[in-house]
This record gives structure tokens, sequence and C-alpha cells, in this order.
């Protein structure tokens, strides 16, 4: 009876914050730890990954900007940063100061300590989970990046709305997420970090629900096809 239960509830019920620290925690705080298994098979993950964020965000960004692309944007933030592979490797590419909201302290360290402080781009670090991160800045751009899974469907609806009050005019959220490929077009939960991949159709709900304006969505291209697929999504304030 209590697995016939346990089963009737949504799959994004069974998230525990608590429980992915605890995993978080114990990874290495280096790319390899970040990434995992994918960066130990397939070496050029990370590469590829970041040239079609570089991309997607051109893209994205001549929507608003036009000809003016190639300037750099004032401030970004890059949730669920990690080490700040991420800000390193994309955001202060087009950013000229990233700030960055990470709950694993150890991970937030590498990214204060060595990420680029030498050229000021890091800014603000906030130690804290994004279920209760509360932005104080204005930004440019807000990254949202393989972290969404640990959030339920009802704490990512409130995030995504104090983010879209965090926008500047013009400003763009995006999301970077693996998606679900099960058959029954289902959220699927892995009890090992404690996160949920969900639907294409999902995240689209969520977005509307937040008031958000899905502007552009597509494909990461390159990706190894043993690998769920990973959608971009280019969302603006109504």
């Amino acid at each position: 009876m209590a697995s016939l239960e346990s089963a009737s509830k949504p799959e994004d019920s069974h998230i525990s914050q608590a429980n992915a620290l605890t995993y978080w925690t114990a990874v290495p705080a280096t790319a390899n730890g970040m990434l995992g298994d994918m960066l130990r098979k397939y070496p050029q993950i990370s590469r590829i990954d970041l040239r079609g964020s570089l991309n997607f965000l051109a893209k994205v960004r001549r929507r608003t900007d036009g000809s003016m692309e190639r300037e750099l944007l004032d401030r970004g933030v890059d949730c669920g940063a990690g080490i700040g592979r991420v800000t390193a490797g994309c955001l202060s590419k087009v950013c000229r100061v990233v700030d960055a909201v990470e709950p694993v302290e150890k991970f937030a360290k590498v990214a204060r300590e060595t990420v680029l402080t030498g050229e000021g781009r890091v800014g603000d670090v906030y130690v804290v989970g994004l279920q209760d991160w509360m932005p104080v800045d204005k930004y440019d751009v807000i990254w949202n990046q393989w972290c969404l899974g640990h959030l339920t469907d009802e704490e990512l609806k409130h995030f995504l709305i104090r983010c879209k009050a965090a926008l500047k005019e013009g400003g763009w959220i995006v999301v970077k997420e693996n998606m679900s490929t099960n058959l029954e077009g289902k959220d699927i939960f892995d009890e090992e970090d404690s996160s949920v991949t969900r639907t294409h159709e999902k995240f689209q709900t969520l977005f509307h629900d937040a008031g958000l304006l899905l502007v552009k969505t597509e494909l990461q291209t390159g990706f190894p096809k043993q690998l769920l697929p990973v959608r971009f999504y280019g969302l603006q304030s109504h």
C-alpha cells in the first residue's frame, strides 16, 4: 500500500534539498566532480556545452541588442554555479561582472577565490540554495543550468517569479536543462542526487505560471546520443 501511495505522488514531491546537499558536498570541487561521468566518458562535453551556450546567448541578444551583441553586458548571475565553470567559460565573456549562487560552500569558495578574480569578473557569491535566494541586484542575464531539478515545481515557479523581478529592461532568463525521455511523458526522479528531470511540457507550464514569455528554445547540439537531450529556453518578462 505504501509503495502504491508513493507511486501516485508527483515526482517532485520526492525532492529533498538536504539529501541533495549531502550528495553534492561529497563531490570533489573539480570539473570532473561537476560533470561526473559525462566528462570522464566524453572529455569534449564541457567545450561543446560552453560553445553552445555562447551561441544561444548571441542569438537571444540579437533580438534586443541588434548589432550591439558583442558589447559586454553589465551584470549576469550564474545560478547553481558550482565551481564557476559556466561563469569562466561563458558568462564572463559576455558580462563585465558575474554573480554566483551556489549552496555548497566548498564549490562557492573555488568560484570566489580562483575563477577570474584577477580580472574582476566575479561579483557577489551567494552561498544559498536557489529556493532561498532573494536577488538584490538587477541583471541582464540570469543563467540556470543543470540545477533547477533540485527545486519542486512550486519552488521553481516562485524562484522564476523572483528572477523575473530581478531582470533589467530587456534582460533574459536562460534555462538549460536535461529533458525527460520517459515514454509516458512524465518527469523522472533521481534518488541518487534527489533531483527531477522535467519534460518540455512541464517547463512550458511553469514558465507560463511564472508570468514569463518563452521567446526562444532549442536543443543543444553535438552531445553524444547516449546522454539525455539538453534544451535551452530564452525567457523574458511580459
